[in-house]
Parts: structure tokens; sequence; C-alpha cells
């Protein structure tokens, strides 16, 4: 009979490979929602290179991952049950929001559900207050800058093109969001994929499989896998709520959302910040919509993105705690 606490690894490993499943098809309209509703990619072809992007960008580093890994709670209150426990809170609150159709934030879901059933099974003490006052500092100044960024990046581009045609003007950037949007994507795929790598490798620390916090390989690749074959599957509700209900976006529009927005999340992950990439092209398609007037934006459907961002920390804390308290008693501590 196999050890119980080999049986809890494997099924870390697997929840949080089906989060990053999730996330992928969750969060695939961060990449391609603009580049779709402008109609500079099919929704396939558009699909097909954010699987890929997504992929590769998950390879390159693993900063954000040691930061979920190592900072939100002591190591020392890390059992395989509260992993368990966290990612699912995640995920349950991911699927909720993707039936809706709402962009909510996977980088708040995995925070809070790691959050949520941490204090469930050690207390609030157990929590890294510092390390998480950093991670939500980055959470919260990204859709700032996001915002700002976009508005300003837009405002530049009507003044540099001011006495360029719009037919002319638009086609020619129906173009360029191509390359926007796969730099976009690529971005998704270094921010993303790399909090369940940080979720497995704390797992493994825990088991006693690793000495030290570091990435394996193997970890790295089914990540990026499972990120990937998410983002294939596609998630049309978000794709639509972003890229169609938000703001009326045309080829300029989406080139300033995305090339934006990925430069914003770039520089977190080289800082090791774990920012939302929902929340960060979501601010840039704001910035860019009041560059045109306030009534290019459908408040109705901020109110519903906002009122999602404020709830999913406590959402999947909430969640999260639950499953522990439910699942603890059968499956351990």
């Amino acid at each position: 009979m196999p050890d119980a606490t080999l049986v809890m690894l494997f099924l870390v490993i697997a929840v949080a490979l089906l989060f990053d499943y999730i996330n992928g098809f969750h969060d695939t309209a961060n990449a391609i929602a603009t580049c779709v509703s402008t109609r500079a990619l099919s929704v396939r072809s558009a699909i097909i290179m954010a699987a890929g992007l997504n992929f590769a960008g998950a390879m390159i580093s693993t900063k954000v991952a040691a930061t979920i890994g190592k900072g939100i709670v002591d190591a020392n209150n890390v059992t395989q049950m509260v992993v368990v426990a966290g990612v699912t809170g995640a995920i349950i609150w991911d699927l909720i929001t993707w039936y809706y159709g709402l962009p909510s934030s996977s980088s708040h879901a995995i925070i809070g559900g790691i959050m949520g059933s941490v204090i469930a099974h050690a207390g609030a003490a157990a929590l890294h207050w510092a390390g998480l006052k950093k991670i939500i500092l980055a959470l919260l100044v990204s859709p700032v800058l996001g915002t700002i960024i976009g508005f300003l990046f837009m405002v530049i581009m009507m003044w540099a093109f001011r006495n360029k045609a719009p037919y002319g003007l638009n086609r020619s950037f129906r173009r360029l969001q191509i390359v926007s949007a796969a730099f976009m994507a690529f971005s998704h795929g270094t921010a993303d994929a790399q909090k369940s790598m940080g979720v497995i490798t704390m797992a493994l620390l825990s088991y006693g499989t690793i000495a030290t916090f570091a990435v394996p390989m193997w970890v790295k690749v089914a990540c990026a896998v499972a990120m990937a074959m998410g983002t294939a599957a596609g998630g049309w509700r978000i794709i639509k709520t972003v890229g169609r209900d938000f703001v009326k976006l045309q080829p300029v529009h989406g080139f300033c959302v995305e090339t934006a927005s990925a430069g914003v999340i770039l520089g977190a992950s080289a800082l090791g910040m774990p920012t939302s990439t929902t929340h960060v092209i979501t601010s840039s398609i704001l910035g860019v919509g009041l560059s045109k007037r306030m009534s290019a934006v459908n408040w109705g459907i901020a109110s519903r993105i906002l009122v999602a961002w404020v709830l999913t920390i406590p959402a999947s804390a909430a969640v999260a705690f639950v499953t522990y308290m439910v699942l603890s008693p059968f499956l351990g501590k």
C-alpha cells in the first residue's frame, strides 16, 4: 500500500496542474481578447499562438514561483493538505468567475486560497505578513500602472498619427497588433505558470523530495504544458467581456493595450513580483478607453469586474478554509 503522504504529494501535483490548466483557459482572454475583437486574428489562430507563447514564457524564469512558494507562509506550516485546500479554493473561484464571464485574477485566487488553508491549519500567525504586504502591494499597484500607461500610450499614438486616415492607420496596426498580442501571451506565461511551479515546489520541499526551494526542470515543463493546454482550450466567455463588451476597440487601441500590459507584467516578473495579468490588461483597456472619452467605457461591465476583483482574495480564502476543514479529517492535516 502506498505511503499516505506520497499519495497526498501526487494529489497536490495533480491539483496544481489542474489549476494551471484552468488558469490557461480562464486567462486566454488576457492575451488575445483585443486582437480577436479587432479581427487582427481569428479565435483559432489567436489561441494557437497564445498557447505556444504561454509555454515559452513559462520556461523563462522562476522568480515569481519563489515569491509564491516562500513569501506567503512559513514553510514549517505548509502541509500537503494545506496546499491541496488552497489550490482547490483558487480553482473553484476561477470556475465561478469564468462561468459568469468575469475576468478575475488567478493570481489573487491562488494567494487567497493558500492564505485561507494556512489559517485553517495553523491560524493567522502562520502567515508571512511582510511578504504578503509586498505581494498585495504589487497586485494593487499594477492595475494603476496599467491604466496610466495605457492612457498615455494611446494619447501619444493619437498625437503621433493625428494626420493619418483612420482606415489606413488601423490596417497597419492590425498587423502590428499580432506582434503585440504575441508579446502579451509570452508575458502571461512568465507570470502565471510560475504560481503553480511555486505551489508544487512548496509541496516537494514539505515532503522532503528536495532540500531547498529550487524549481526542478520537470516542474517547469509540466506547468508550462498544462498552461499551454488550457490556453488552447480557449475561454470565449471572458474574451467577449474583455474584448467586446468593456470598451469598443480598433487595432491601434489593441496594440496600445497589449504593449502597455506586457511591459508592466514583464517588468514585475523580472523583479519576482506576482502581478495579475487579468488586472493589468483590463486596466490598460480602461486607460485606452478613457483616452477616447468617459462614455467609451461600459461602466456597468467595469463595476462587475471591480466586484470580482474585490471579492477574489476573501472568496478564494473562504473556499480554501472550508475545503481544509471538510477534507482534513479524512486526508490528514
